[in-house]
């Protein structure tokens, strides 16, 4: 355990009296000390200095007004008016970012506390390559180059997608590496046929958009690979997997998000396909049948990386920002209300164009005949799957509209720009949601109207 040793002292404190405080204090908190810190109006104490060279240890002082920041547990007015602040030993620990594990401890002319010093992180440029490379993560579908993968660079990709964690350490992932242009073929028209037939189920201005879209890049790319999952390895008794079994599956992509991180930082760019049934890959593949297809992805070098992800570029899609998914201490407690924020966004929304769509709060599956229709479903009991229902069982009306809110946002990101809202349910709820849906899409520059 690395520690921190805060002090306070009079001055020219005996050095035996300093050495005997903190050595005491030592058996009560053992471990390496790695850290001395007092106020800048002792640091040339010399008691201090030969403890920090006996202990090989850093010396560093901090100025009490920072010290005064701190909030220690054993506060004193009589140290606050001799130093400037009303703690040293203890707001020394806390200062350097160390837990306080031993109160101050007193001696005739000095005070001593430990604290525990947290593993460090990376230097500053360290920290900025991994949160760059994570920033200039792209899918990429376009601009594939026609050039070969380096057998040991791939080994590289792939071992970093090996030390993703997993559920138990089940790892339960393995890596279908696939170069042979014939089967790239197959699962090309696997992907091809599902793209046609998502296609005809859109509207027919987002079928316009979605022309433009390349979704795949399975015969653009030297190197395909196939991560797979086995839901039953490591047996019966896997750590952690009892509970949720969707951990197995969940670790799995966390190797996908490895593998794709590391391809970034050796330059080579990922699409990952996602129009086919996984079985009929599978199938292609030849794979056992108790294991299970996670994600398909195209690899290759690429002529460069976008500045923005593609479907943002093209207009299809926004991100969404950071404060909206971020909630404290229960679900929708934000920095602001959402509604608050939605009412004064409408004041200045810019008018938005995109598709047209049909919400039917309250409504069932029957009412999906249209393709730009989509139902609010606000029964608690979870439907059946379907992604033209969107189940929001809200326990309050002040729930529902948020919920409301929430879905013309997200919406609104997705390439929305008109909203009709249908009204199929006359309770609280639904009424209080319908009404959320106006104030989401108003302050998103959404048209919207009531059928």
């Amino acid at each position: 355990m690395k520690l921190v040793v805060g002090v306070g002292l009079r001055a020219n404190t005996p050095y035996a009296e300093l050495r005997a405080l903190v050595d005491s204090a030592l058996k009560e908190a053992p471990g390496d000390v790695q850290l001395i810190v007092t106020v800048t109006s002792k640091e040339a104490e010399l008691a201090l200095h030969r403890l920090a060279d006996d202990l090989n240890a850093e010396l560093r002082a901090i100025p009490p007004n920072e010290l005064a920041e701190q909030t220690p547990p054993n506060p004193s007015e009589h140290v606050e008016q001799l130093t400037g602040t009303p703690s040293v030993a203890e707001a020394a620990v806390l200062a350097v970012g160390a837990e306080l594990i031993l109160p101050k401890r007193r001696s005739a002319n000095a005070t001593a506390a430990i604290g525990r010093l947290p593993a460090p992180g990376y230097q500053p440029a360290d920290r900025e390559v991994v949160h760059r490379v994570i920033a200039e993560r792209r899918d990429v579908r376009r601009g594939f180059l026609n050039l070969p993968i380096d057998n040991d660079l791939l080994t590289r990709v792939l071992e970093s997608a090996h030390r993703a964690p997993s559920v138990g350490l089940s790892q339960p992932w393995d890596f279908l590496v696939i170069r042979d242009l014939a089967t790239r073929r197959k699962v090309h028209d696997l992907a091809t046929a599902q793209r046609d037939a998502f296609a005809a189920s859109l509207p027919d201005d987002r079928r316009a958009k979605f022309d433009g879209l390349k979704i795949e890049a399975i015969l653009d790319t030297p190197v395909n690979i196939a991560v797979t999952c086995d839901p039953g390895r490591g047996g019966r008794h896997v750590l952690g997997r009892h509970a949720d079994p969707r951990t197995t599956w969940f670790s799995a992509a966390i190797a996908i998000q490895n593998l794709w991180l590391a391809a970034r930082a050796e330059g080579l760019g990922v699409g990952w396909v996602s129009f086919f049934e996984p079985a009929e890959v599978a199938d292609v593949l030849d794979l056992p049948a108790h294991i299970e297809l996670v994600g398909y992805l195209c690899v290759g070098y690429v002529e460069e990386f976008a500045a923005a992800p593609e479907l943002v570029r093209s207009g299809w899609a926004k991100r969404r920002p950071l404060e909206w998914a971020i909630h404290h201490e229960e679900w929708g407690r934000r920095e602001a209300s959402i509604v608050e924020d939605a009412i004064q966004a409408g004041h200045n929304a810019v008018q938005a164009v995109g598709q047209r769509v049909r919400l039917i709060v309250g409504g069932d599956k029957a009412d999906l005949q249209q393709a730009d229709a989509l139902v609010i479903d606000l029964t608690p009991t979870k439907p059946q799957a379907d992604f033209g229902v969107l189940w929001r069982p809200a326990r309050t009306p002040a729930e529902a509209v948020e919920f409301g809110v929430e879905i013309a946002r997200d919406l609104a990101l997705q390439g929305v720009g008109q909203l009709v809202v249908q009204l199929a349910d006359p309770s609280a709820e639904a009424t209080a949601l319908a009404h959320g849906l106006e104030v989401g899409a108003s302050a998103c520059g959404l048209t919207h109207s009531r059928a």
